[in-house]
């Protein structure tokens, strides 16, 4: 807001006036940000090296690669939502492809493990 200088003690101004509501108060100097001031704490974080980010489906890569050599897609279940499946079941999406059952969350979900990371899926 624009303010118009009403009184002044020496070279330091003491009251203003408001140009929009023409009220009159004490002036408040603009606050001068300050520059943070370097620690010891805080150049040792400085000097550290940042840990590199974990990807979260690395894991599920891995695991997933890891199981592949046992999979025969013979044995696969096809996939059908009404159908109940067990853990560690493979199974046959039409989309996804072979899978396998991680998890069975109630009341007629399953989280499955396929090649591009985890799924969550309905079953009976």
């Amino acid at each position: 807001m624009n303010h118009t200088i009403v009184a002044m003690v020496g070279e330091k101004i003491v009251r203003v006036e408001c140009n929009t509501c023409h009220g009159t108060h004490a002036y408040h100097p603009v606050k001068v940000l300050k520059k943070p001031v370097a620690t010891a704490g805080a150049e040792n974080k400085a000097a550290a090296a940042r840990k590199a980010k974990v990807d979260p489906d690395a894991a599920d890569r891995e695991e997933w690669s890891a199981q592949q050599p046992g999979m025969d897609p013979e044995r696969a279940i096809p996939y059908d939502m009404i159908r109940a499946f067990r853990v560690n079941t493979l199974l046959s999406h039409p989309t996804f492809g072979l899978g396998i059952v991680k998890a069975i969350l109630p009341p007629n979900k399953m989280a499955v493990l396929f090649s591009e990371g985890k799924k969550l899926l309905r079953c009976g």
